[in-house]
C-alpha cells in the first residue's frame, strides 16, 4: 500500500503542478482551461459525488483527489 500512496501522490503532485501551469502560463505556455483535466481521473468518485450534491467548480477538482490520497495513507498505516 505504500507504493500506491507514494505513486498517487507523486501523480497529484504533477497535476497540481500542470494545472498551475496552464492557468498561469509558466514556462512560455500558453493559458489554457483545460489543463486541469488530469485532476479528474485522480478525483473519482468524488467528483462525481460533488456533482451530484450540488457542489462544483475548480475546488472540488482540486480537493478530490486529496480525499483518495488520504484513505491510501490511511490503507497503508492501518
Amino acid at each position: 500500500m505504500k507504493w500506491a500512496f507514494i505513486i498517487f501522490t507523486l501523480l497529484y503532485a504533477l497535476a497540481l503542478l500542470l494545472l498551475a501551469i496552464g492557468i498561469f502560463g509558466w514556462f512560455g505556455q500558453e493559458q489554457d482551461p483545460l489543463s486541469g483535466v488530469f485532476l479528474l481521473p485522480l478525483g473519482l468518485p468524488w467528483n462525481w459525488l460533488g456533482d451530484k450534491a450540488g457542489l462544483t467548480g475548480p475546488v472540488l477538482a482540486i480537493l478530490a483527489p486529496a480525499i483518495n490520497a488520504a484513505i491510501l495513507y490511511w490503507l497503508w498505516k492501518r
